[in-house]
């Protein structure tokens, strides 16, 4: 058998610490010098290790952060309800979930909200923004808008974690509404600066969700997800399906 050469080494070192799951998705790897000191090998030796790792797609490199064991890639049958959560929990990575904003408005203040959940102009709406992450990475930004006649009170530190099972925690179960609609956007430099991205394009997805509580349905939920196209897509839900439109 023949000598490995040295950066292949440290390739095989790295490649089977991913594969017996000592590294996992969206994991922090050493420096480089780090890594010259643990393998006592040249900078340049480490360097070619870690490119052929990037470009087999074992790895990422984010500038200013560092390099990370590449995330799964996520996909989601076009049209399913399902939450983001049991998205992440299907493809063996574990959700979760940062709050970047909570305010109070009025249904007036967002009327195409308003006409989706069927919302009078004085109605109050709890409005967040949280960034979503698979295995601590970022994927995904959703802005959510909840009718407050429905829920009056939200526990902000829910918002940290599932929504959904906390919503189940009050006793309602939360039913479909309306198909979820998926197209393709430009991100924003904030959108930018939440996903640690700097050139990529989004997935948009919305949907529409009833609340069920003690036989009454009310619609409550109106949310907006904007997600990483090189982290997640959308599949056709069907063999007959034809591919999404995608728009600009």
């Amino acid at each position: 058998m023949s000598k490995l050469a040295k950066y292949q080494v440290v390739e095989r070192a790295i490649r089977d610490a991913i594969s017996d799951g000592t590294l996992k998705p969206g994991d922090r790897l050493m420096t480089e010098e780090e890594l010259c000191a643990r393998f006592g090998f040249s900078r340049t030796t480490v360097g070619k290790a870690l490119d052929n790792l990037r470009a087999d797609g074992y790895i990422e490199r984010t500038a200013g952060r560092g390099t990370f064991v590449r995330t799964a890639h996520v996909e989601k049958q076009a049209g399913s309800s399902t939450s983001f959560t049991d998205d992440m929990a299907s493809n063996g990575l574990e959700a979760g979930a940062r709050l970047v904003s909570y305010r109070v408005l009025r249904a007036r203040d967002a009327p195409e909200v308003a006409e989706h959940l069927q919302a009078d102009e004085n109605e109050l709406i709890h409005h967040f923004v949280r960034l979503r992450t698979a295995n601590g990475r970022p994927i995904a930004i959703g802005y959510t808008y909840i009718r407050s006649s429905v829920i009056p009170a939200i526990d902000i530190e829910s918002l940290d974690g599932s929504f959904y099972s906390y919503v189940r925690s009050l006793g309602i179960e939360i039913r479909p509404a309306e198909q979820v609609r998926i197209c393709a956007a430009l991100p924003t430099a904030e959108q930018l600066e939440l996903l640690e991205a700097s050139d990529i394009a989004l997935l948009r997805s919305s949907h529409v969700n009833c609340a069920e509580k003690d036989g009454a349905t009310a619609l409550f939920e109106y949310t907006e997800t904007y997600y990483n196209s090189e982290m997640f897509s959308f599949t056709a839900h069907s063999p007959q399906a034809t591919a999404l439109p995608m728009r600009l």
